[in-house]
Formats: C-alpha cells, sequence, structure tokens
C-alpha cells in the first residue's frame, strides 16, 4: 500500500518546479535588493560596493531559503517559506553605518544577533504573550511609515544629488508608481502580483534614453564572483550597536513566527513548538551567515507567504528551487552592477508601493485587534508616536549617550519597545476597580485584545 504524499513534500515536475519557483524569485527579487540599496545608499558607498552587497545578500536569500524548505538536523521549518533581508534592521544599519563603526560595526551587531535567535528559539514560545496582534501590527506599520521617508528621497533624486528634487525626477517616479498601480489592476494575474519587479524594469528602460542612469560600472563588474567572507573588514562589536540589533531580533523572530504559522495553515501542516523553533533556528543561522558573508538579518518574506496562498501551490520543493535561482543571482555581480545602476527615482516610485504594503500588512494585523472600552488605542497612539519622533526630528536624541541614540534613534526600535511596555502596562496587570478595562463588557484583565493569551496558532 503506497502512503500518499504530503502537498508540502511532493515534488512537482521539473518544468513547473522552474516556473514555480521563478516566480518567487519574482515576487520577492525588489524587496530583497532594497535593503542593501538602503543601507548602502545611505552610506554613500560606490558603485562597485554596492553592487558586492547585492550579490552577497542573493546569495545568502538562496542559501538561507534552501535552509528553511529542505532543513537539516534542528535547523528549518521544513515549509515553503522564503527567507530575505528584514526592513526592520534598515533604520538601526543606516545609523551604526553612518555614526556608530560603519559595515565592521553592522556586521558585528548582526553576528550577536544571529546567536541570540539561535539560543532564544526555544523558549520563545513562551515569550509570544507579549507579542500579540496589538502589538505586531503596531511595529509593521512603524516600519513601513518609517521606511517613507527613504521612498520619498529616492524619488526626489537621492539624498546629495545635485538635482535633488528637480521635476524630472519626481516626473520619472510618479510614471513608475502609475505603472505599478495599472499592472496590479489590469494585468493578468500573474504579471500583477510581480507589478513592483515590472515598474522598475520599464522605469529603468524609460530613463536610459533621458541620461538618468550609469551603466559604467556594470562594464567593469565580473561576470563571475562569490562573496567572501569579512570582506568589508573584521566585525567590530560595539555594545550600543548590539542592543539595538537585539531589539531587531525580537521584531524579526515574532515576523517569522507568524508567517510560519500562517504558512503552516495555508498548506494544511500546522507549525507546532518544534517546527517553530527549528524555523526560528534557521533564521539565526542564516543571520550570522549574513554578518559573515557581508550581508545583513533575514526573517521569512510576506509577500511570498501571499503568494503561497494564492496560487495555492504547497510544495517546500518549488520553494527550494527558487532558492537555487537566488544562489545563481548570487553568483553574478555584473547582475548585481546592474542592479546599482537604476536611478533613484525608478526606486522611489516602487518603493512608494512597496513601503506602503508594508505600512498596510501592519493595519491588517491591527484589524483583529479589539478597541472598543480598553486602552489598545493609547498603546497604539503612543507607540506610533514614540516610532516617528525620530523620523520626522531625526536631531531630537541628539544630546543623548551615543547608546541611547543607536537605540532611540530608530523609529522601529523605539516604537517596539514602547509598544511592549504599554501592552504589559495595560493588558497584562490587573485592572484597577472602576476602570474603563475593568468595566468593558467581556474584556477582563485590562482590556487585552481578542487571543492576547491564546497560541498564535489560534490567533492566525
Amino acid at each position: 500500500m503506497t502512503t500518499a504524499v504530503h502537498p508540502v513534500d511532493d515534488v512537482p515536475p521539473l518544468r513547473q518546479l522552474a516556473a514555480f519557483g521563478l516566480q518567487h524569485v519574482l515576487a520577492m527579487y525588489a524587496g530583497a535588493v532594497a535593503v542593501p540599496l538602503i543601507v548602502g545608499g545611505a552610506m554613500k558607498l560606490p558603485a562597485a560596493d554596492l553592487a558586492y552587497l547585492i550579490t552577497a545578500d542573493l546569495l545568502v536569500c538562496g542559501i538561507a531559503t534552501l535552509i528553511q524548505c529542505i532543513g537539516f538536523w534542528r535547523f528549518g521549518a521544513r515549509l515553503p517559506i522564503v527567507q530575505g533581508c528584514t526592513f526592520a534592521a534598515v533604520s538601526p544599519m543606516v545609523l551604526i553605518g553612518t555614526k556608530g563603526g560603519g559595515l565592521p560595526a553592522i556586521y558585528g551587531s548582526v553576528i550577536v544577533a544571529g546567536l541570540a535567535i539561535m539560543l532564544l528559539a526555544p523558549v520563545f514560545g513562551r515569550l509570544l504573550r507579549f507579542f500579540p496582534p496589538l502589538v505586531t501590527g503596531t511595529v509593521i506599520l512603524i516600519i513601513g511609515l518609517s521606511l517613507l521617508p527613504v521612498a520619498g528621497n529616492w524619488a526626489a533624486g537621492g539624498q546629495g544629488a545635485q538635482d535633488f528634487g528637480a521635476p524630472r525626477n519626481l516626473a520619472l517616479a510618479a510614471f513608475v508608481l502609475a505603472l505599478v498601480l495599472g499592472v496590479q489592476r489590469f494585468a493578468p494575474a500573474f504579471l500583477s502580483r510581480i507589478a513592483v519587479l515590472v515598474g522598475i524594469t520599464v522605469g529603468l528602460a524609460v530613463a536610459v534614453p533621458f541620461g538618468f542612469a550609469d551603466f559604467g560600472g556594470v562594464r567593469d563588474a565580473d561576470w563571475v564572483g562569490i562573496s567572501t567572507p569579512f570582506h568589508f573588514g573584521t566585525p567590530v562589536f560595539h555594545a550600543s550597536a548590539i542592543a539595538s540589533m537585539l531589539v531587531v531580533a525580537l521584531v524579526t523572530m515574532t515576523e517569522t513566527t507568524g508567517d510560519l504559522i500562517a504558512v503552516g495553515e495555508m498548506t494544511g501542516r500546522r507549525a507546532r513548538p518544534r517546527s517553530l523553533a527549528d524555523g526560528l533556528r534557521a533564521d539565526g543561522l542564516s543571520t550570522i551567515l549574513g554578518g559573515v558573508f557581508n550581508t545583513f538579518p533575514y526573517t521569512a518574506f510576506a509577500q511570498n507567504v501571499g503568494l503561497v496562498g494564492m496560487t495555492r501551490v504547497r510544495s517546500r520543493w518549488v520553494v527550494a528551487a527558487s532558492g537555487g535561482m537566488l544562489v545563481l543571482l548570487g553568483l553574478l555581480p555584473k547582475l548585481g552592477a546592474v542592479v546599482a545602476a537604476i536611478p533613484a527615482p525608478v526606486l522611489g516610485g516602487a518603493g512608494l508601493v512597496m513601503f506602503g504594503t508594508v505600512a498596510a500588512s501592519g493595519l491588517r494585523a491591527l484589524a483583529e485587534v479589539d478597541f472598543r472600552g480598553n486602552h489598545n488605542p493609547t498603546v497604539v497612539a503612543v507607540s506610533v508616536a514614540v516610532g516617528m519622533l525620530p523620523v520626522g526630528v531625526p536631531t531630537v536624541y541628539a544630546g543623548f549617550p551615543d547608546w541611547f541614540q543607536t537605540v532611540m534613534n530608530s523609529g522601529i526600535s523605539a516604537g517596539c519597545l514602547t509598544a511592549i511596555l504599554l501592552n504589559v502596562l495595560f493588558n497584562h496587570r490587573p485592572p484597577k476597580a472602576g476602570s474603563v478595562s475593568a468595566e468593558a463588557d467581556g474584556l477582563a484583565g485590562g482590556g487585552r485584545e481578542e487571543g492576547v493569551e491564546e497560541p498564535r496558532e489560534e490567533i492566525v
């Protein structure tokens, strides 16, 4: 008698494997290269270094995806999960890179964060009650909002550009934005799922004749190459940088946990404590590899989780095939140089959609929260305010010590810490007699949102 193969473990025919795997690569590519572009651009790295960051990122994206999908020993959830650089680390890494020791300090903090994720993986389930949808939704909303100024600077021509704010820059960004929206609305389903990539590709084609792009770095780049460990120098370990990255590690662990549970529900293989721990442990290992091979922290990519749900292709081997493709792309430095040559306004038009989508994901998570007769609106309001303060007023903490600035000048770190503390204050302490929370119908325990003490599986 033949035992039926679970859809997650099924291996489709080679033609389907390649087509579906390529679709996952296309769905995540723009988001994958955005992090090295943002960090490298903020540090004003030369084009060659920027191209190196992009190819290193793609290489480790592929390795991390293979670890998560195929797995070995206690590493990998063995679910269809694509791994990529997390946006949650962008603001802290920009601050560390520009003011706290450059790329070596970034990589030192990334390696420590990866080790922390590996150590915390088995016990993280016990901490999940401190990360209900109220907290995670608020943090994701802050991530999206804090990245929007980056897209705005790109649209205007890039920080430091001589023609910053020129009408032609904004016109090109608006064209790309309109193209992305048009493809998403009117194109066939397959193209609509890769609308951002289509917008960047067509935008680049339009920008070239008008002199926006400089492809000199592409001619100088090698056809084949590999990222070597510690290319930018031996890692440096600064306490303030590590503290900031550890906060990011908590955010990424929460993000990956939610994605693993969601994929488990979609595929019919529900995530259990052991598989969650294995998935988080793979996250930690990939993040350590990122610090060694000149890239950044890794997490599950939410857009590919959505793609699994839309296509209903549940095989982890499809996503493993996309991981193999990413490894190949990471071995082609010339391709990285092409991406590095994309004009800032093109990225700005696409970035408005990408980062706005991140913020919208946070709002979608907050839609699960009960805001009636409790203090949850206060938690969201104050957390977003504290998170956006350094974004709107970058010098607000200029008089504080460096370690404090590294943590609090990141709107994501500041907002995350505030959301956790306020959620504990209002929702994990007994309410005072006669308080709004105590009187709220059916909302005991400080007006906590529905499901705050339930396992994450039940929330999803």
